[in-house]
């Protein structure tokens, strides 16, 4: 019989628990309403801990007992004597347990889930009293059950419950440890990158009585020899993370084993499409990937993580991949894994790029859905281009990259192809096609034109072009020639690039010489050409059910009629724009969007509205990594800031856009200067001009977003006379340096060396008796 009625065989904790607060209320409530909750993950997410914790919060309510049963060692039909055994019962176990509120903790229940379903469905059906706490790395999928999915820990910041569960273990391992600025960053970098896994965590905690946190960081990519000095009285599997892992994958049946290792072929994530393309072969056909993914979810080693275009989107934790890209190295399947995952990725672009040909007429959720596939798939698209460059075969992803232009351009897609690119073009591949090889080389001048850098940008557009001549490629000499037309910006490279599109009969490519254009009348002031141009774009872009091409005429007609008055119309223009691409990750056109509602609400007085439109826009910005775009937000951000009147922040702000933007203070400048300057004095701006144009990006965002101010000097702004003894040279160089210019940028306007100017710079230090340029900057203007 029952041993004794408050009976409990819980072991105490050897440590702190850390974390999983939100968890643990959740769970004590799942218990109170279902009588049978399984905990599901991966080895070393911490189930058993979890459990056990969980089971002492339920103690009070079982007054027959709680009952930790442990069934990781257990062999196939020693279940039902091992549960007995351990609730000290000699009879039958459902009558002997009877009406007695027990609660019974089946801890790993993997070697043995058939059994396990079963004994729960006879205890649960014949003894009203039990509740069952599992913990397994897949359901026991009998009736009533609620399967719990544990999470990693939290990551994220130094406050996460990994970093704190890592805080303490360490403090165990070396008495006094805590973190410094220094190591702080690094341990939420090292919990980040251990997908937030207990195990791992505390097996990295282990070590920093051997090693620093740097060295930890540093070696983490052979995590699985790193990890290995867990306790010797753990059980084995715990020992080491590798075991922790080879346990699980043990366990898995053949064609389980053959599909998480494949999977490893994958960077990041994927969808069942991509999946069953790439994985099925010799041992497991494509109609067999469906079943095997769902018992590997079921098992925890594959998770579910969120949707890619109304897709269920799949991943591997990294140390999972890690341990199923050994496997799949040592099985010889790599190669040909890694040629089906790039000629899959080839195949979505070619079906996108075929969506937009000539003639074809393809709805906007069918681009929208091809879009929002990319953004979620770019890690696998640089990888399979960085595949392709170890192996010296580019053709395929050159193809790849080409394809996808338009979503790698002018979306404000952070997806950082220009060096893969021009890896795959410096392997100079003679089977690669003239035409492919131009087009590749003219996109690479667009990927430099949208960074910024111009000179490139015109080499590679021409070599591109050039190349395409010679291969009769109509398209890629059209797409060349408008791309050098936005470079620059001739009005005979306008007309040939919209005669060159015409031609073709590619609408995309006409509203594009058409957007080219139209951005050029508007930039030199021939507003009812920008007009004409912009209404085309629209017009083609309505035509072909564009979005995209919808809202950059949207755009442009609302900075038209901004400009002539008519605000009501620009803002139905934005507000238009906006509506168009709502469902797609669009960052340039709705940060314009924004930006201009957020203008048009500066004009009109409404500050409320003109702060949350902007706000908008530079988080947007800033998230997208935009330097331009967070450049032309701070300065709107200015005149907001000035209307509210903190006008010292106005000039930090504007002085930060002008220096990131790499260009000369202009009328829109001086339009936030020229009140400054009435309510701070001439002095107090410059010297205001010189600490904004000196500002990191993130330190101007956060002045604006959170009325962060740099700190004031640290040496006062002493009177000097200015009949110090500045040399002429020197007295130029401070003027400059009064104008907010670095160094580089002086180095420039005088035709120096940059280490000439510093020199220049010292020796004004030293004769002022100056220890900052801020302090130059308000003697120059306190001279003037």
């Amino acid at each position: 019989m029952l041993r004794f009625a408050d009976f409990s065989n819980l072991p105490a904790e050897p440590n702190a628990f850390v974390g999983r607060e939100s968890d643990l209320d959740e769970l004590v409530h799942l218990m109170s309403v279902s009588r049978a909750v399984t905990l599901c993950g991966a080895g070393g997410i911490g189930k058993t801990r979890l459990a056990l914790r969980l089971a002492a919060r339920l103690m009070p309510g079982h007054p027959g007992g709680v009952c930790l049963v442990e069934l990781a060692d257990l062999e196939k039909g020693e279940l039902r004597g091992h549960v007995a055994a351990a609730l000290g019962i000699a009879g039958d176990l459902v009558e002997t347990i009877g009406e007695r509120r027990l609660l019974l903790l089946l801890d790993n229940c993997e070697p043995v889930v058939g059994e396990c379903a079963e004994l729960c469905r006879d205890l649960l059906g014949a003894c009203p009293g039990v509740r069952v706490l599992a913990t397994s790395r897949e359901p026991l999928r009998v009736p009533g059950e609620t399967v719990w999915r544990v999470p990693p820990l939290s990551v994220g910041g130094q406050e996460s419950e990994a970093v704190r569960l890592f805080v303490a273990r360490a403090g165990a391992a070396v008495p006094g440890f805590e973190l410094t600025d220094e190591t702080g960053p690094l341990v939420a970098d090292l919990c980040q990158a251990l997908d937030g896994l207990p195990l791992a965590v505390e097996l990295a905690a282990a070590m920093v009585r051997v090693l620093s946190v740097g060295q930890l960081v540093e070696r983490l990519d052979d995590r699985f020899r790193l990890l290995a000095g867990g306790a010797r009285t753990a059980p084995a599997r715990h020992r080491t993370l590798r075991a922790a892992v080879d346990w699980s994958y043990r366990l898995l049946t053949p064609q389980e084993r053959l599909l998480l290792r494949r999977t490893a072929t994958f960077r990041s994530s994927w969808t069942l499409d991509l999946v069953e393309s790439v994985c099925s072969g010799p041992g497991l056909a494509e109609e067999e990937v469906l079943p095997r993914l769902c018992d590997l979810v079921d098992k925890s080693l594959i998770v579910l993580d969120g949707e890619i275009a109304g897709q269920a989107r799949y991943r591997l934790l990294e140390t999972v991949r890690e341990y199923a890209l050994e496997q799949l190295v040592a099985s010889g399947e790599e190669a040909e894994l890694r040629r089906r995952h790039l000629t899959a990725l080839a195949g979505l672009a070619h079906r996108f790029k075929a969506g937009l040909a000539p003639g074809v007429r393809t709805s906007w959720p069918v681009i929208e859905r091809h879009v929002n596939i990319f953004d979620g798939l770019k890690a696998e698209v640089s990888a399979a281009c960085e595949w392709s460059v170890a192996i010296g075969v580019p053709e395929a992803a050159l193809a790849l990259l080409t394809d996808i232009r338009f979503l790698l351009i002018g979306s404000g897609r952070k997806l950082d192809m220009a060096e893969r690119l021009d890896r795959l073009l410096a392997l100079d591949a003679p089977q690669v096609p003239r035409a492919l090889r131009g087009q590749a080389t003219i996109l690479r001048g667009e990927l430099a034109l949208a960074a910024g850098d111009f000179e490139p940008a015109l080499r590679h557009v021409r070599a591109g072009l050039e190349l395409c001549a010679t291969a009769d490629d109509v398209h890629g000499e059209a797409m060349g020639t408008i791309v050098l037309a936005q470079l620059t910006g001739e009005l005979q490279a306008l007309n040939r690039a919209l005669e060159t599109a015409r031609s073709s009969g590619d609408l995309i490519l006409e509203s594009l010489a058409q957007g080219t254009r139209a951005r050029y009348g508007l930039h030199q002031g021939r507003l009812n050409e920008a007009r004409r141009a912009f209404q085309e774009v629209l017009s083609i872009s309505e035509e072909l059910d564009n979005h995209y091409g919808q809202t950059f005429g949207h755009i442009g007609l609302a900075q038209v009629a901004r400009r002539t008055g008519d605000p009501a119309a620009a803002r139905r223009h934005y507000e238009s724009g906006l509506r168009l691409l709502r469902h797609v990750d669009a960052r340039q056109h709705i940060v314009s969007c924004l930006a201009g509602l957020g203008r048009l609400a500066l004009d009109r007085g409404d500050l409320t509205e003109a702060r949350a439109r902007l706000t908008e826009a530079l988080v947007l910005s800033r998230d997208a990594g935009l330097r331009a775009g967070i450049a032309r937000r701070l300065e709107a951000w200015a005149g907001l800031v000035a209307a509210e009147g903190d006008h010292r922040r106005a000039v930090l702000l504007v002085a930060a856009s002008v220096a990131l933007g790499g260009r000369q203070p202009d009328a829109r400048t001086e339009h936030v200067l020229r009140p400054a300057r009435d309510h701070l004095g001439e002095a107090a701006v410059g010297v205001l001009w010189a600490e904004g144009g000196r500002l990191t990006i993130d330190q101007a965002v956060a002045c604006a977003l959170d009325g962060d101010l740099p700190e004031p000097p640290h040496a006062p702004v002493v009177p000097v006379s200015r009949d110090s003894k500045l040399t002429t040279r020197e007295q130029e160089i401070a003027e400059l340096v009064a104008r907010g210019l670095s160094n580089r940028a002086i180095a420039d306007e005088l035709v120096i060396s940059p280490a000439t100017v510093a020199r220049h710079v010292a020796n004004i230090l030293s004769k002022l008796g100056f220890a900052t340029r801020t302090q130059i900057a308000a003697w120059v203007i306190g001279g003037r």
